[in-house]
């Protein structure tokens, strides 16, 4: 089990952020398990219904409450295609969160990320995507942003995380050595940060988790109640210089 695989087996982990990279790839293995159960019920994706900035809201409701997240189709749209795909199959719905990794590199607030997802039910997990690597969309791991985890770049299904602090070591890092590609980052929260928080904070079992996974299991995991697109906010008209309402 892993959030995103960037070679756990090549890092030492000596330092902060290589004890991050290792971590960070344990947040792949669900990911992992799914592709190799292999794809079900392979449908296409629906339109993406993207407000005129390529924006589209998502509603996750769970136990400790509901976290509503944007999603950027604009820049990273496969990943979003794929993500709205198991929403509107409801294929997240009854899933949990699972993970919590806790980090402390002395900045303010609780530092890490939680990770949920399909996890191993092939009867959830459907085609892997294509990865689109954050220099490519200009998509950040900054708190609050939602990322998808993976083995390899191409095996990423439906599992993913949600950072409470900035994680650059899962940006794309062109010419670093071994896998350099990083996570897949495709939105944000905007609402429902102290729900993560509250996720992040539960309690964690001493002995589940493999690897550097262990000691971060949430147990009991936080059920995801339901998965659902939200509306909107309405765009304000921004008014030109002759008092003309225009888009932005």
């Amino acid at each position: 089990m892993t959030f995103m695989n960037v070679g756990q087996s090549k890092h030492v982990l000596t330092s902060h952020w290589l004890v991050l990279l290792g971590a960070v790839t344990v947040l792949a293995g669900a990911s992992a398990a799914q592709a190799a159960s292999g794809p079900v019920l392979r449908k296409e994706p629906p339109p993406v219904q993207a407000d005129p900035q390529g924006l589209v809201r998502v509603a996750l409701t769970t136990a400790l409450g509901t976290i509503v997240i944007e999603l950027d189709n604009r820049h990273a749209p496969i990943t979003v295609s794929n993500f709205l795909r198991y929403v509107d199959q409801k294929r997240l719905d009854g899933t949990v969160f699972y993970r919590a990794m806790k980090l402390n590199f002395g900045g303010p607030g609780p530092q890490g990320l939680i990770q949920g997802g399909t996890q191993y039910d092939p009867k959830r997990i459907l085609k892997p995507i294509a990865h689109e690597p954050t220099n490519v969309t200009g998509i950040l791991h900054k708190a609050g942003t939602i990322s998808m985890a993976r083995w390899e770049p191409g095996t990423a299904t439906c599992d993913f995380s949600i950072l409470l602090s900035d994680m650059p070591a899962l940006d794309a890092n062109p010419g670093g050595t071994g896998d350099s590609a990083g996570y897949a980052a495709f939105g944000r929260v905007v609402e429902g940060m102290d729900v993560v928080q509250k996720i992040h904070a539960a309690p964690i079992s001493a002995t589940k988790g493999e690897g550097v996974m262990r000691g971060q299991m949430i147990e009991p995991p936080v059920r995801i109640v339901t998965v659902r697109r939200a509306r909107m906010p309405a765009i304000a008209p921004v008014v030109g210089p002759g008092g003309e309402p225009r888009l932005r």
